[in-house]
């Protein structure tokens, strides 16, 4: 007859595949209404080039978007959440590893592509994608399995280290020399909440946020243009034709819109004012066209993603599922909170897209696996009995053999006694 498993390993039962929960409708629900919402944003944000160019920029824009964003990520979606927990955990160092070379070679001359002085981009041919999207989910992904390795050390610098911060320094540094210094701070971000969430003392967590403002103020020192965006952060009206150009634009595009705006596609602001309309400032577009009430309901799809992202972590009984859940959900909500202070003007320009809703199908594919694992979680996962709670398995079945010895001497002593 078969045992029933002790301590966590008795807590925890995956849910049958293809099992709904309610956690898992919400966040189906909520963002296929992003992804819809964001592509009549996209075309509304390049409809005016599109009729300065005589047609194509906006269908053409929409039609990436569809083909090379929302299609491969629903199917990667898809396979997120097919995959087992114990399958992810084996490919994560892959993956790892993978997206580190793949950021050195984006530095390679000859192999990024550049646009607009940043590099960022690997092309081969019609194709481009962004290593560093990439990364974000590969970082978290290692952070989880070895946080739970290395539970026992976190409450040191070295302990953090083994689990996961060394990675994402590195990651970090290779995304700053692109530059992009916006997705260096929602990688540290997501990988530092974790970490807490792993058990980071919290002494460490101010330690860990000092020395990073501290790097991040001395980066912006370093170069004249970062040095630029963040003077003109603190004031931006005072050099509005120059580096606070389109902050100060995307302020007026909101101001312009509202409680309930001007109108879907009548936007000003995007036609000759917001360089980035589509992509970095589509909040701004929106602000402008659906006024107060639309970023209000935009703000609230976030917040219900949030919470729900959350809870389907609280729920979670294995603890690397756990930090699963909150890495995914910290990785899409961190991003928003960076791209949504940039527009407002609380945060200097960055460079970050708004998830599911700015142009950028690598951003879209990215985000949606990140979802697809957050499903997964939400849907019950798969793990098997040995890698539940990231203990030696060889030890448990060592105590379930004691038991059993334990077990039949006390029958056989009953039995003694009986007779």
């Amino acid at each position: 007859m078969s045992r029933e498993p002790s301590g966590l390993l008795s807590r925890f039962k995956p849910s049958a595949r293809g099992q709904s929960t309610r956690e898992h409708q919400t966040i189906m629900t909520v963002v296929l209404l992003l992804i819809a919402f964001g592509a009549v944003m996209i075309f509304s944000a390049t409809s005016a080039r599109n009729l300065m160019s005589g047609g194509g920029v906006g269908p053409g824009m929409l039609l990436r978007t569809v083909f090379f964003g929302v299609i491969p990520g629903l199917i990667v979606m898809f396979l997120a959440q097919r995959i087992t927990l114990d399958q992810l955990r084996e490919w994560t160092p892959r993956l790892l590893l993978l997206s580190l070379v793949l950021l050195v070679g984006v530095l390679i001359p000859g192999l990024g592509n550049s646009v607009n002085g940043a590099t960022r981009w690997i092309g081969f041919g019609p194709f481009t994608f962004q290593p560093s999207e990439v990364a974000k989910v590969a970082l978290v992904l290692f952070a989880a399995s070895q946080a739970i390795k290395h539970k026992r050390q976190l409450g040191t610098f070295d302990g953090l280290l083994k689990a996961g911060l060394a990675p994402t320094l590195v990651a970090a540094a290779l995304i700053v020399l692109e530059p992009d210094l916006g997705t260096a701070i929602v990688c540290m971000a997501s990988v530092v909440i974790v970490l807490l969430i792993a058990g980071m003392p919290i002494r460490l967590l101010l330690l860990v946020l000092g020395a990073g403002a501290l790097l991040v103020l001395a980066l912006a020192v370093i170069e004249p243009y970062r040095l630029a965006r963040l003077t003109s952060f603190l004031d931006p009206w005072t050099n509005r034709n120059g580096s606070g150009f389109q902050s100060v634009q995307g302020q007026i595009a909101i101001g312009s819109g509202g409680l309930f705006g001007v109108g879907l596609g009548e936007s000003v602001q995007k036609i000759f004012y917001l360089p980035e309309a589509h992509t970095d400032f589509i909040l701004s577009v929106i602000g402008e066209a659906l006024g107060v009430a639309g970023l209000a309901v935009l703000l609230a799809l976030y917040g219900v993603l949030l919470k729900t992202g959350m809870r389907v972590a609280e729920l979670a009984r294995d603890p690397y599922a756990k930090l699963i859940a909150a890495g995914a959900t910290s990785l899409i909500i961190c991003q928003a909170l960076l791209n949504i202070w940039v527009v407002l003007g609380i945060a200097p320009l960055t460079g970050v897209p708004l998830p599911f809703i700015s142009y950028g199908p690598t951003s879209l594919v990215v985000t949606l696996a990140a979802t697809g694992l957050l499903l997964n979680v939400a849907n019950g996962g798969q793990l098997s009995l040995k890698a539940l709670d990231g203990g030696d398995h060889r030890q448990e079945g060592a105590d379930a053999r004691n038991t059993r010895v334990d077990s039949d001497r006390r029958n056989r002593r009953s039995h003694r006694s009986g007779t």
